[in-house]
């Protein structure tokens, strides 16, 4: 899959949450968190569609528009980037990182060591 841009992902984050929907919905949608022209959404749109991250069928007059590629997919693509480029691909010094920082709540703490013990369970030899 070809880069997606940020703003591309705005895009995108409308149409996980909700499709098949048309262009005016994802304007509509956009358009209380971002203060873009509809062109400039429609050209998102287009880009996406030539990416092939979306697709559209013709419904009337309009199109409805719908991702092709699943959120969950998406955001363990990026992880595993973001990690590979910043932290060559190690996982411990970027939460290390966060709990220097005191960045990790504790609902945080209990989520990664449930992650972890059940980590431990599964590739038990």
């Amino acid at each position: 899959m070809k880069e997606i841009s940020n703003a591309e992902l705005c895009v995108l984050n409308v149409l996980w949450q909700s499709s098949p929907i048309s262009a005016s919905d994802v304007i509509g949608e956009l358009s209380r968190t971002h203060d873009w022209h509809q062109k400039t959404v429609k050209t998102l749109l287009n880009r996406l569609v030539k990416k092939q991250a979306i697709g559209f069928e013709k419904q009337g007059r309009s199109y409805l528009y719908s991702p092709l590629i699943r959120q969950s997919e998406y955001q363990l693509k990026e992880s595993e980037s973001f990690i590979e480029r910043l932290f060559s691909g190690r996982i411990a010094p970027l939460v290390a990182g966060f709990a220097k920082q005191n960045k990790l709540s504790a609902e945080d703490v209990d989520e990664l060591q449930q992650l972890i013990d059940t980590w431990k369970k599964d590739n038990k030899s």
